[in-house]
């Protein structure tokens, strides 16, 4: 019966080209043209289970996750200029408060010069009258005391006069011994 087939013919005819008489792959499985049919229907089934599982699941995620990113990267972009513009107000306040303390102690310094200066003023004004005062009385004793010795001179020239007068064995006229010493005196 050459029309009757034995087992191992049927079991060959039956897997394919692809598979030797003991059932191992002849070559590379993927390469087997008899199996592309049945591997691109499962790999259309993988790729269609990945795209949903991506579209539904991840990539919302990663979605939310860079829309929250981003949000917080303007947030704080916006806080940072927010705090630059406080930052640099504060510095020109402080610039300002600077150059008014600095007005103001320029004030101070003057005002204690100029009060200084009046306290001097016065002081030099007191000194002045006193040092006046005490001149005026040093004159008055001066004068005092030149009146007191013009008198003392002129007792004690009139009595040397006259004493010279008598030891030249001279009569003494006190009149005019008296008119000369005046007349001496004067000048």
């Amino acid at each position: 019966m050459a029309t009757e087939t034995t087992g191992a013919e049927n079991a060959a005819h039956a897997v394919g080209s692809c598979v030797d008489a003991g059932g191992s792959a002849i070559g590379m499985p993927q390469l087997c043209f008899d199996w592309w049919g049945n591997q691109i229907f499962w790999l259309i089934v993988t790729l269609v289970a990945i795209y949903f599982v991506l579209a539904r699941i991840a990539l919302p995620r990663i979605a939310s996750i860079l829309a929250e990113r981003q949000g917080t990267i303007t947030n704080d972009i916006a806080a940072a200029e927010e705090l630059k513009r406080k930052a640099e107000e504060a510095e020109d306040a402080y610039q300002k408060a600077l150059a008014d303390a600095r007005a103001e102690a320029q004030a101070i310094a003057q005002k204690t010069r100029d009060e200084i200066k009046a306290d001097l003023n016065a002081a030099i004004a007191r000194a002045d009258d006193q040092i006046a005062a005490k001149a005026a009385e040093s004159e008055k004793a001066i004068s005092e005391i030149r009146a007191s010795a013009m008198e003392n001179v002129e007792v004690v020239a009139k009595d040397a006069a006259e004493a010279i007068v008598a030891a030249l064995g001279g009569k003494t006229d006190e009149a005019a011994i008296a008119a000369a010493v005046a007349n001496r005196m004067k000048g």
